[in-house]
């Protein structure tokens, strides 16, 4: 078969394939769109790829038709050697096409062609951005909330709200705007029955983890009712998706910062959930996540209280030490020294010794982890040493080879 030589200038000098749809850079270089701007969107870089010069991601790439026509006439030309003639590209979407489509929210296909462009380049969410998407669908949203009723849509606008990459400066403006947003998720997590209900609630709580990270976090977070926390409880026990369960803890961990939330916490039962989700074992992440929220809710004696009326909760942190990661040791061994500290009775000390709370301790002394932490290690050990070294489980070894440094 006779070798094609194709035009040097016919190739994208990112991809060495021949554009399908040529852009000229602010450089002078010309690109396939798709891979410029995979290169500074996906890539986040900010030079010409060839020249090294600037390239800001918000320049423009201008068409360049007499390329792709010269392109398609050559594919044309050489069609019996095989060469199959590329499509005439689609002009590219305008915040005009959005705004119009955004006049058509009654139509559940409306949501379906957003949710598609959100999905699809970066040119396309930077169109919607423009046209206030994120806005749109958060008015949607608390409507579905404000006539009690799931609309057709409602997935989506979830959805697009997670695939548009809202800028931190604009989320703030936007719950404060929005007020009901919180109630209208909490909402949304309490409802039964719905379709694909396990892929609304994720998307639901993906982006409350958002409002709380990116939004005015003080704002949100002292506005938050029991309701919720009892929501959350729900979520927790009866399960979403993986992401979900990450997002719900993250939200969760966010909350038990403040003294007013933990109190919500632990009455609407965060505790036993909590303990219940690392008894079964979960992934490193998941875990970091639930030794952090019940390090802070132990900081009450309501969330001690919680915790101790759980028959495997000394047992499980203790059986995390030195398995999982530097910040599980930190988080669990701050929480038995609360608990040793604060509700140390004698019940308590005893079903310490006996799940090996104890060597756990004792190994953290000869383990490499930071002074901090062996140095906490050692206050618990000294401190109910009379109970304990009594015990043939106390390893007095170790105990005593601990030297602070």
């Amino acid at each position: 078969m006779e070798e094609i030589e194709v035009p040097q200038y016919f190739i994208c000098p990112i991809s060495l394939q021949i554009m399908r749809d040529p852009v000229t850079a602010i450089t002078g270089i010309t690109y396939d769109r798709e891979s410029i701007e995979q290169w500074l969107f996906n890539n986040n870089n900010t030079t010409c790829p060839v020249s090294k010069q600037l390239l800001p991601t918000d320049s423009d790439l201008t068409p360049n038709h007499t390329l792709r026509r010269l392109i398609q006439a050559w594919c044309t030309q050489n069609a019996s050697l095989g060469i199959v003639r590329i499509p005439t590209p689609k002009p590219p979407l305008n915040t005009l096409q959005v705004l119009k489509l955004l006049k058509h929210l009654h139509h559940h296909k409306t949501f379906v062609q957003l949710e598609l462009l959100a999905l699809d380049n970066h040119r396309n969410k930077k169109c919607l951005l423009e046209a206030e998407v994120p806005r749109a669908m958060i008015i949607f949203i608390i409507n579905c909330y404000t006539i009690n009723h799931i609309q057709k849509g409602l997935q989506e606008a979830l959805s697009i709200l997670q695939f548009l990459k809202i800028p931190k400066k604009d989320w703030p403006l936007l719950v404060k705007d929005h007020d009901q947003i919180m109630d209208s998720l909490t909402w949304i997590l309490c409802r039964e029955g719905m379709e694909n209900s396990v892929a609304v609630k994720s998307h639901a709580l993906l982006l409350l983890k958002k409002i709380i990270n990116k939004g005015d976090t003080c704002h949100v977070l002292e506005r938050l009712k029991p309701e919720f926390f009892e929501t959350m409880v729900r979520i927790l026990r009866h399960g979403v998706t993986q992401q979900g369960m990450s997002a719900a803890l993250h939200v969760l961990l966010s909350a038990s910062s403040s003294t007013r939330n933990r109190i919500m916490m632990v009455e609407a039962g965060v505790v036993q959930e909590v303990v219940e989700i690392e008894m079964g074992a979960p992934e490193k992440r998941v875990t970091e996540l639930t030794l952090a929220i019940l390090f802070h809710l132990c900081c009450c004696a309501n969330g001690r209280a919680k915790f101790l009326s759980h028959e495997g909760a000394i047992a499980v942190v203790t059986e995390r030490i030195l398995k999982v990661s530097a910040a599980v040791d930190d988080r669990a061994v701050f929480v038995l020294a609360m608990v040793a500290k604060f509700s140390g009775t004698k019940v308590v000390l005893q079903e310490m010794l006996k799940v090996g709370s104890m060597a756990k301790l004792c190994m953290v002394l000869q383990a490499d982890r930071a002074k901090y932490l062996k140095d906490k290690a050692m206050e618990i050990l000294k401190e109910h040493s009379e109970v304990w070294s009594d015990s043939p489980c106390f390893p007095r070894s170790s105990f005593c080879a601990y030297v602070p440094y």
